[in-house]
C-alpha cells in the first residue's frame, strides 16, 4: 500500500491515493516524487481563498481549472507583459489564446479515467492532446516532460491513476482573439 498521510499530502500540495493492484509501490512513490518536483500541482490543483491570501485546495487534488469558475475575457495584454493568469493558478491568457489547467484525477468522465499509459506517453512525446489532438498550449511546460524517460513517465501516469477521481469538466482551450 502506497504510504500516506495528510501531512505529506498537504507538504506534497497533493490528496493521496491508494496503490492500485497494477502498480508497485515503488513506481507509485516515484511518480509521487516527480508529481512534487515538476510541481504539477502548481497549476493542476485550484486556489481557494485562505486568511492569508490563496492557498492549495488540496480537497480537489489535481482537478484543474474549476468549471464552476467560468472566467471574464481575458485582460488586454500589452508589453512588457506576455501573459495573465487566474487566481486559482488554473486559467492562462497570452499569445496563444486562453488556456485551462487539465484535470488529471482517474475520474472516467473528466480526467485520465479512459486514458492508457500509451496514451500518455504519446501525448507527452508528441506534445499533442491524447498524442494526437490540439497541441499541448503553454504555460503547460511540456518540454520538460519531453525530457522524462518512459519510466518515469509511466510512474507519472501510475501516481496519477492512483489518486481519488474527481468530476471536474475542464473548459477546452480558447483561440487567441485576432486583434484589430
Amino acid at each position: 500500500m502506497f504510504p500516506c498521510t495528510f501531512r505529506a499530502a498537504l507538504l506534497a500540495g497533493l490528496s493521496c491515493g491508494l496503490a492500485s493492484a497494477a502498480a508497485p509501490d515503488a513506481q507509485l512513490r516515484r511518480g509521487a516524487y516527480l508529481v512534487r518536483i515538476m510541481g504539477c500541482a502548481d497549476c493542476h490543483m485550484p486556489r481557494k481563498m485562505g486568511p492569508k491570501g490563496p492557498e492549495m485546495d488540496v480537497a480537489r487534488g489535481l482537478s484543474g481549472h474549476p468549471e464552476a469558475l467560468v472566467m471574464p475575457a481575458a485582460p488586454e495584454l500589452k508589453a512588457p507583459w506576455a501573459w495573465a493568469g487566474a487566481g486559482t493558478n488554473t486559467a492562462f491568457a497570452g499569445p496563444w489564446g486562453v488556456t485551462f489547467a487539465a484535470n488529471l484525477t482517474p475520474d472516467a468522465e473528466t480526467g485520465l479515467g479512459h486514458w492508457t499509459e500509451a496514451q500518455f506517453l504519446q501525448a507527452v512525446r508528441s506534445g499533442r492532446h491524447l498524442g494526437k489532438g490540439r497541441p499541448i498550449l503553454p504555460p503547460m511546460p511540456i518540454q520538460i516532460l519531453q525530457a522524462a524517460s518512459d519510466a518515469d513517465l509511466k510512474a507519472l501516469f501510475a501516481y496519477l491513476k492512483a489518486q481519488p477521481p474527481v468530476r471536474n469538466r475542464v473548459p477546452e482551450a480558447l483561440e487567441p482573439v485576432a486583434s484589430h
